[in-house]
């Protein structure tokens, strides 16, 4: 959140240094020794699931204490302690006086030490709960809850009179609206203290348009006129302006807040997409997790510059940040950058019956928080929320938080992700301004090409919907290569081909208000066990650490990025068999021309991916050119392929096609489709079975799965083989097994 400059009365002080951790619940009136004593010293931000969280499996969820001696500010009237983030739950005590409960692991909230205070200070402690309950989202989702103090606390002193600092809001209400070339920025503050009556309040806008008005209510309004508005469009010119509100006493500045906002229209239209300005924008981009491999959600200025380079260079217009309340500091840079932005509360995958009021407050603090951001475009109520169905408590919980939304901000649109699970004719669909589906297809079940068969019958269907996709894509772990990637292999080469098609599909049907890969990093995921690596959801354009670009993240710089660029795929493939490989290069140019040992072997014309066919003989250095954009690696001819560049999985896809499984007449086999093995009693246990056993790799949120009638006629239509095929570590063993049961049963 931007801070207000050096004012007299207000002084904010980051303490991020001196804090005692315990991982344990200790009373709460310890002492920062006794707390010291029991665990170690530490820097914020700081959580304790850094390792446990991302190695898969169990991960600690309890309570944890954290300390620090807090000292007043000399001439302070009040002081207060602002956590910018506490996993899940928190309570703020002051020598054993609680000062603050705060529910919700995300959104920023503060306590006022000022009662409890005295001249020799005090000791700060804050018990942090992340364990399992019912009445705090989130608690089953496709990542992992990380508890701690992750984010930064500020102490902040202030004057006798000074502006509001309650519900984590910045303390100044803007909403600026346009016409034409002008923008007319009502502006608001609460005042509170002895002087609020005679005090007076001073608005201004980048230094200019000053209008004083008196307090009415504890609240002073004003509107300030900007004359040939320079408006925020996105990546072509995200212009902010700075609105400030000083508190005057006796004409004198006791406190001041200020932030950024910028002036912008924006629609969504049901055949042309979004509209910005006026103008039709395209949003495609990608969604984004916070935490980062080794730190897990305590992480720093560096990583979000890291992860805003990576925004930048893919040239996406726009990022889902899911599926909580992110940092007030990325919020910033996506406004700085032009990044149009999905914001969200983590109601996410089973709706809580008595977590409604939790929904509602983690949407209140979302709104209040961020609603000056210019980035956020739509306020997302859940994410999957019908993963075990959708009754009538969660259509009306929906209903009573979509209301809240445009009440506490009519200019901004709300939105939903849904399951692609739900039925497209359910009542929850059309709830929300806009809404996007998250579509597995050609990873989870069926094909890549049925997204596009999907998504054309629900536009033929319903043409005045607008419809988005909110997630889609496929994991893919760098150490698996395959020369012949298939679905549910985790090779770097499928999820590279899958999103070929996707860009492909998505640039076809512009009428897609907004599109987000799913994801832009690999990120932890505690119950997951697939792919290799524990722990972990691997569906990320670039490695967990950042370190590795996948090939699939040039498939997307290709179709956005405008800086010219090649660069050769398969560079972790380098021992290759065949005596012709293909070499792929993805390029934003319109020719490549590809050298073999330095020597021209051809160029190609075309658009994203150009594909040569290179004989091998022995150790290549192969090269890409377009202009003055280079790119190269090096590929080997082997005899063999070591088998550790395999997955287990394309192991079993190749075993597949080269075993004689038996299929005796009149008796089922993994050949015959799930929907005529479901036709017997005996099998349809079977089929239970392998899919419970598929929904247990897929961690959390794999449990209690309601699948409707159009989806599970999707799934019947697989072979048992295919369905196998893409659920992934199924061992050859079990295979067999399951083929000889099936071969037991009569058709």
């Amino acid at each position: 959140m931007s801070q207000p400059p050096a004012d007299p009365g207000r002084r904010i002080t980051p303490i991020l240094e001196g804090w005692a951790f315990a991982p344990s619940a200790l009373r709460p009136d310890a002492d920062w020794d006794d707390v010291a004593a029991a665990g170690s010293l530490v820097r914020l931000p700081h959580t304790w699931n850094a390792a446990d969280g991302q190695a898969g499996g169990e991960y600690r969820r309890g309570v944890s204490t954290y300390a620090r001696r807090i000292l007043p500010d000399a001439g302070a009237a009040e002081t207060w302690v602002e956590f910018a983030g506490v996993n899940s739950s928190a309570e703020v005590y002051l020598d054993g006086h609680l000062l603050a409960r705060h529910d919700g692991g995300y959104s920023t909230f503060r306590a006022n030490l000022t009662q409890h205070l005295t001249d020799e200070g005090g000791t700060l402690l804050v018990l942090v709960d992340n364990s399992p309950n019912e009445t705090v989202y989130p608690q089953q989702a496709d990542f992992t809850f990380y508890g701690g103090i992750y984010r930064d606390v500020l102490q902040i002193s202030v004057g006798a009179t000074h502006f509001v600092l309650q519900d984590g809001g910045p303390g100044l209400a803007v909403t600026p609206t346009l016409a034409g070339d002008r923008a007319d920025v009502a502006m608001s503050a609460s005042v509170i203290g002895a002087g609020a009556r005679t005090a007076r309040v001073r608005f201004t806008v980048d230094g200019e348009g000053s209008t004083t008005t008196s307090i009415v209510g504890g609240v002073s309004h004003a509107t300030v006129p900007i004359e040939q508005v320079r408006r925020w469009h996105g990546l072509r010119d995200p212009h902010l302006y700075t609105a400030r509100a000083e508190l005057l006493l006796d004409g004198v500045v006791v406190d001041a807040v200020e932030l950024r906002f910028g002036c912008r229209e924006f629609a969504v239209d049901p055949q042309r997409g979004f509209l910005l300005n006026g103008e039709e924008y395209p949003l495609r981009g990608v969604s984004r997790h916070q935490d980062f491999e080794g730190v897990g959600n305590a992480i720093g200025e560096e990583a979000k510059q890291t992860d805003l380079a990576l925004l930048r260079e893919l040239g996406a217009t726009t990022v889902r940040l899911a599926h909580y309340q992110h940092d007030q500091r990325f919020y910033d840079l996506c406004d700085e950058t032009g990044l149009v932005v999905w914001a969200e509360i983590p109601q996410i995958t089973v709706f809580l019956p008595a977590a409604v009021d939790n929904a509602r407050d983690q949407l209140s603090e979302l709104i209040v928080q961020n609603r000056h951001h210019a980035s956020i475009v739509c306020w997302g109520l859940s994410n999957e929320i019908t993963l075990a169905g959708a009754g009538d408590d969660v259509l009306a919980a929906h209903g009573e938080l979509n209301e809240l939304a445009h009440r506490l901000d009519p200019t901004r649109l709300t939105a939903m992700a849904h399951l692609f699970l739900l039925e497209t004719d359910n009542p929850l669909v059309t709830v929300p301004d806009v809404m996007s589906y998250n579509l597995y297809f050609g990873w989870y079940v069926g094909d890549a090409v049925d997204n596009d068969t999907w998504l054309d019958g629900f536009h033929q269907t319903y043409p005045r919907t607008a419809i988005g996709l909110s997630e889609y894509g496929a994991d893919a772990n760098p150490q698996y290569q395959s020369s012949d990637p298939v679905k549910g292999d985790y090779t770097e080469g499928y999820q590279a081909l899958y999103h070929e098609h996707m860009v492909t599909m998505i640039e076809a049907r512009p009428w897609l208000w907004a599109t987000h890969v799913w994801n832009l990093a690999d990120f932890g995921s505690a119950g997951r066990d697939e792919g290799g690596v524990k722990g972990r959801n691997q569906k990320g354009l670039v490695s967990f650490d950042r370190s590795v670009k996948k090939d699939a993240f040039y498939v997307y710089k290709a179709a956005w990025s405008s800086e010219p660029f090649v660069h050769v795929a398969g560079r972790r493939r380098i021992e290759r068999a065949e005596p012709t490989t293909e070499v792929v290069v993805y390029s934003n140019q319109h020719d490549v021309t590809l050298l073999v040992d330095g020597v021209e072997f051809g160029t190609m014309t075309g658009r994203r991916a150009f594909r040569f066919n290179v004989p091998l003989t022995d150790e290549h250095t192969i090269t890409a050119r377009s202009g003055a954009a280079s790119d190269s690696i090096t590929l080997r001819k082997v005899d063999e392929v070591p088998p550790m560049a395999i997955t287990p999985t394309t192991t079993i896809a190749n075993w597949f096609d080269e075993a004689e499984l038996p299929s005796p007449d009149g008796y089922f086999s993994v050949r015959d489709s799930v929907g005529e093995i479901r036709q017997s009693e005996q099998g349809a246990r079977m089929i239970a079975s392998v899919l419970e056993a598929v929904s247990t790799s897929r961690g959390e949120v794999g449990r209690g799965v309601d699948i409707p009638p159009a989806m599970q006629a999707i799934v019947d239509r697989m072979s048992m083989e295919k369905l196998i095929r893409q659920a992934g570590g199924v061992s050859i063993e079990q295979i067999a097994a399951l083929n000889a049961q099936l071969n037991l049963i009569a058709k």
